[in-house]
């Protein structure tokens, strides 16, 4: 897979094709990365709104839409007495990934996989706090090749008091300028009352924005309080 799938998979309608995500795509001599699929790949930046409204203690649901308001993903979030798990579908309902946590680990550690599975083969990324104690918010990001896991292919860094990060390429302390995404929170007077949260993100040209919300999705969840154990 190539850059030219990259640009040529997304129209500008932000219309995305419902299915299965395809094969894991590795960077590009171009520096464009596709890890979900390169049909969520655009070469122009993409701004995109993730609103998440509270329902219960339990769980929480979040939509995903375009400068239009368009639908572009959907996340069901589910925490019951067995698992915490998460499901990134499109907007027809199709699952795209589903995250994963893995229970009694030193450092809170996410797996992602493709569709609706849970099989290891099936795993597209590892998603894991830098640190067991951090005063600010950083995960390190594997894909599945990178078993040793010494350096991270993705970093995560930002406030999350104040709902702000940004994703980067390669090790976010060293690769400082690779940077794929950032997310702030949009501040509505009204966000209190409803339940609800707003994010504003935009996703860099020819970077995978399914990818970038399951981080986002993924670094919601380390710093929720309800699924801390």
């Amino acid at each position: 897979m190539n850059q030219e799938l990259c640009n040529d998979a997304v129209s500008k309608s932000s219309n995305h094709v419902a299915g299965q995500p395809q094969p894991i795509c590795p960077p590009t001599l171009s520096g464009a990365v596709s890890v979900i699929s390169p049909k969520y790949c655009a070469p122009y930046p993409v701004d995109l709104s993730i609103i998440r409204k509270v329902l219960k203690l339990t769980h929480d649901n979040y939509t995903v839409s375009d400068v239009n308001g368009n639908p572009v993903f959907d996340i069901k979030d589910e925490l019951t007495l067995v698992r915490h798990h998460r499901v990134l579908s499109d907007p027809a309902g199709v699952p795209i990934v589903t995250i994963l946590e893995k229970v009694m680990t030193a450092h809170r550690r996410f797996n992602v996989f493709k569709g609706d599975s849970t099989d290891m083969k099936d795993l597209v990324f590892t998603a894991k706090q830098s640190h067991c104690i951090q005063w600010t918010t950083k995960l390190d990001v594997f894909l599945p090749n990178n078993t040793k896991e010494d350096v991270c292919d993705f970093k995560v860094k930002g406030n999350w008091l104040e709902r702000s990060c940004t994703v980067y390429a390669g090790d976010g302390d060293k690769d400082s300028n690779n940077i794929i995404a950032q997310m702030h929170k949009k501040h509505k007077v009204n966000s209190v009352v409803l339940g609800k949260d707003t994010f504003n993100v935009t996703v860099q040209p020819n970077h995978d924005s399914a990818f970038v919300i399951a981080v986002i999705i993924v670094l919601d969840a380390v710093n929720d309080l309800r699924a801390m154990r």
